[in-house]
């Protein structure tokens, strides 16, 4: 099994040689074959991850899913609606440090386009 080859590199970029092990199975396993499973679209395994992430109380990783969530087909509104829900369940300090970063995710992203 060689992983020079196929789509996502995410993890290499990430970790290089440091973390072979987690960049084999963030890149090859994650995002090249569970991503990819036809049963659910990537705009439905956004939204999950983004909630997942948020009810962890995961906020770091929020910082790469909410953008890609969005290039996913999420639009900012469905998102900090999603966010907002999630505070009567996963609870209210994780869901205001999550708008925190969404607020600065889509801050960012909002300075790139223009």
């Amino acid at each position: 099994m060689t992983d020079e080859t196929a789509g996502w590199t995410g993890g290499q970029r990430a970790f290089g040689d440091f973390a072979p092990g987690l960049v084999h199975y963030t890149d090859r396993v994650l995002f090249d074959e569970v991503w990819e499973r036809p049963e659910l679209s990537k705009r439905d395994r956004s939204l999950i991850t983004v909630a997942a992430l948020v009810a962890g109380g995961n906020a770091e990783q929020l910082n790469f899913h909410l953008d890609f969530a969005r290039k996913n087909g999420l639009t900012e509104g469905e998102l900090t609606e999603a966010i907002t829900h999630l505070a009567f369940y996963a609870g209210w300090p994780k869901a205001m440090s999550a708008m925190t970063v969404a607020k600065n995710v889509f801050t960012a992203c909002s300075g790139q386009e223009g």
